[in-house]
């Protein structure tokens, strides 16, 4: 068995071309992986009060400078500035236009997103109808769905991706600084004015700007450790001003009990903080590249890419349905007190029994991650814009609210996503399954 998979492991090094950029590809899985795991510890489950959505950041406030480590989304969006450049300039050079290269992108992100749609349309219906109390359903979905804010996010830096990249490749850095800028404009009025509402424009300033960082990066504008590492200084520092001198929190995951969240909506802070990751990260660019020709933790690196959307799209779903069974069945001994030793204790073991029934999602689910090649005509460029509004329309308002409001099952909101990509033709068929994608569809 073992040397079946170091042939295995031996394959997949062969097979991959010298060009690719590996480090890129371990960043993405770690801080999804890091996401996953970060996310079944701080949602403490108590016998007495159900699911506590920041239990661990409200009850210890301790762990708040820990999230500067541990909130990893801006390493995220510094890999898919990476991916994305590369994405556009190949398909420049193939002469691809923009409709044809977004409808490619949806593909790759929104139909892995089909059956958890499916699914929480279900659950909410049918858990109204069993008379299940609304609150309840309603809080379950949101800690279910909170994956999907980023994905909203993510996609609306995908839609202004390539002109992003022209003001990148016009501007240089400049174009971030602007972007940054804007986005401070817009955290001063919404915090004057205590309307978070009004911020609601960073979750594409913000992620914009700091996404051509990946740009910076794929560029060889952050070669060399002397540059990485102002990178990561000037990200300190604009966070130690903001958050010491500022009205901004430090803990960088939304805390029941802070005035302003860094991250709903997200802040400026976030921007520094990708700054103050990305700059430390890269410094350990040549060593990370050293392990990563390694077959075993290349073939791992893979392995964990190729199945990436299933395993952070269903990872809370799975927890909070463990979480009501343990509930129902007034199981009070699997379920200690939040923060006390014996709750920390067998932390390992939760995070050891979420893997494993995650483990069994990702076999069942992971095939919509494969679709077949497209090779439909190029679309009309309103179509893949609209398909996309509407996925990020449809996720924003389930990430917030759930699936049931106060009258019952919102069923239509689940739908939206789907009825936008089928609709206007995204999807196409059912899916079957594919070989290790290439660096253009990474």
């Amino acid at each position: 068995m073992t040397s079946t998979r170091q042939s295995r492991a031996e394959k997949v090094d062969a097979a991959t071309p010298a060009s690719r950029n590996r480090v890129v590809d371990f960043l993405r899985a770690a801080a999804i992986t890091v996401v996953v795991l970060g996310h079944w510890t701080i949602i403490a489950v108590d016998p007495d009060g159900g699911i506590l959505p920041h239990g661990v950041l409200d009850g210890a406030r301790w762990t708040h400078p820990l999230t500067w480590l541990f909130q990893v989304m801006p390493i995220f969006f510094l890999v898919g500035g990476y991916s994305n450049g590369l994405s556009w300039r190949s398909a420049r050079r193939k002469e691809i236009g923009y409709a044809e290269w977004l409808r490619a992108r949806l593909r790759r992100l929104g139909i892995p997103l089909i059956p958890l749609m499916l699914a929480w349309l279900v659950i909410g219906v049918v858990a109204v109808a069993l008379g299940a109390p609304h609150a309840t359903v309603q809080l379950a979905s949101q800690m279910a769905l909170i994956p999907t804010w980023f994905l909203a996010a993510y996609l609306m830096v995908i839609l202004v991706g390539p002109p992003c990249l022209w003001l990148w490749e016009r501007f240089g850095w400049w174009s971030i600084v602007g972007g940054i800028a804007l986005a401070g404009i817009v955290d001063t009025i919404s915090i004057a004015a205590d309307q978070p509402l009004l911020g609601y424009p960073n979750y594409l300033l913000v992620w914009a700007a700091f996404h051509q960082v990946g740009y910076a990066w794929l560029d060889g504008r952050l070669s060399g450790i002397g540059r990485r590492m102002l990178l990561a200084a000037i990200g300190l520092f604009g966070l130690l001003l903001l958050v010491l001198a500022g009205p901004y929190p430090v803990s960088m995951i939304t805390a029941g009990g802070d005035a302003i969240s860094n991250s709903s909506p997200t802040r400026v802070t976030m921007a520094f903080l990708g700054m103050l990751q990305a700059g430390l990260v890269l410094s350990l660019e040549k060593p990370l590249e050293a392990l990563l020709r390694r077959p075993k933790l290349w073939f791992v690196t893979v392995l964990v890419n190729q199945r990436i959307m299933t395993w952070f799209l269903w990872h809370l779903t799975v927890m909070v349905g463990l979480a009501h069974l343990l509930l129902a069945l007034d199981s009070r001994d699997l379920l200690p007190e939040p923060l006390t030793g014996l709750w920390w204790a067998t932390r390992p073991l939760w995070v050891l029994v979420l893997l494993a029934l995650t483990g069994l999602v990702v076999l069942v689910m992971g095939r919509f991650e494969d679709p077949r090649a497209d090779d439909r005509p190029a679309p009309p460029v309103w179509k893949p814009i609209a398909a996309a509004v509407c996925v990020i329309a449809g996720l924003a308002v389930m990430a917030s609210v759930g699936v049931v409001r106060a009258g019952g099952a919102a069923w239509w909101w689940p739908l939206v996503p789907i009825v936008g990509m089928w609709g206007l033709g995204v999807v196409r068929a059912l899916p079957r399954r594919r070989q290790y994608c290439s660096p253009d569809e990474a």
